[in-house]
């Protein structure tokens, strides 16, 4: 019986970063919430919302609290992480739901507390009440107060694990697991693949850029298609004159490298300056120095052909 009431104990316990992330999704679906309802007014005057943004903000954050704490004892963001509160004030083992008064000093606490804060801040800003410079210092101190209290409470709760927030703490509610926490069965196949995957993309993003594509397309045509004939005659030049060997149009102030091939000035000038190791796509002969196409090969006669 004993070992039971400790495993109902244990399995009860909400992690703590469980716990921020249910407060840091209640902040998200307050954003949320109050960027959908200000979008309702996009169209109306400029400013409508600013004098009575308090009060609005205050009775939508009613409304979320009257259908998640009052009436399921847990708020959204808890709902989704699988939590909700619990009267820690009860001396009974079994799980008891924070009674109706905790509920309603939760709401209290939080919703009238933020309004009150924004309200005061709005009414000693105003110039015709600038006389209460003490009601002014008492506020301030009053929060500073507040503010240093969540923040030993919250190195409490980083110690021992129990209430997030200084409300909690106060009210005596804390966060329990609805149901009992099974042991998580974590697959790692499908993070071996992604590992193993992304290694592999890194490993050719470094190498890519090292590989000189051009000449390794050269190396290979050369393999591929046999030379056949001199590579210096002057019939050879005038047969390939026909077409540029990079480009594949009609050669414009037709150059050679040195081999049997020709190419446009623009194509092989362009293709040398980019790579000083540039061969011929063709034959895979190094470029020694770009020289016209000899005089005595007149286009004419090579168009002839």
């Amino acid at each position: 019986m004993a070992s039971r009431e400790e495993n109902m104990k244990r399995t009860s316990r909400v992690l703590r970063i469980s716990q921020l992330d249910a407060l840091e999704l209640n902040k998200a679906l307050e954003q949320l919430v109050w960027s959908q309802f200000s979008q309702c007014f996009h169209g109306f005057k400029p400013g409508l919302l600013a004098h009575f943004e308090p009060e609005v903000k205050a009775f939508l954050w009613l409304f979320l609290w009257r259908f998640t704490i009052y009436s399921k004892n847990a708020t959204v963001g808890q709902s989704v992480l699988n939590i909700q509160y619990k009267n820690d004030f009860s001396p009974k083992l079994r799980y008891q739901p924070p009674s109706k008064n905790q509920k309603l000093w939760y709401a209290v606490c939080t919703i009238g507390g933020t309004w009150l804060e924004e309200r005061c801040y709005d009414l000693f800003r105003n110039r015709h009440l600038a006389s209460f410079g003490k009601a002014r210092q008492c506020v301030n101190i009053v929060v500073g107060l507040l503010k240093l209290g969540g923040l030993i409470n919250f190195l409490i709760f980083l110690q021992r694990g129990k209430f997030a927030t200084l409300t909690e703490r106060l009210l005596g509610i804390r966060s329990v697991s609805c149901k009992p926490q099974n042991i998580r069965e974590v697959g790692f196949e499908y993070m071996n693949r992604e590992l193993l995957w992304h290694g592999f993309a890194e490993f050719l993003i470094f190498l890519l850029p090292l590989i000189n594509i051009q000449k390794l397309k050269a190396k290979l045509s050369s393999w591929c298609i046999p030379l056949t004939g001199a590579p210096n005659s002057d019939n050879t030049l005038a047969t390939s004159g026909k077409q540029c060997s990079l480009c594949g149009e009609w050669p414009t102030m037709p150059h050679t490298i040195g081999c049997e091939h020709i190419f446009c000035y623009y194509c092989v000038k362009s293709s040398f300056l980019f790579d000083v190791y540039f061969t011929c796509p063709k034959c895979g002969t190094e470029v020694h120095s770009v020289q016209p196409l000899k005089s005595g090969i007149e286009m004419s006669e090579v168009n002839a052909l």
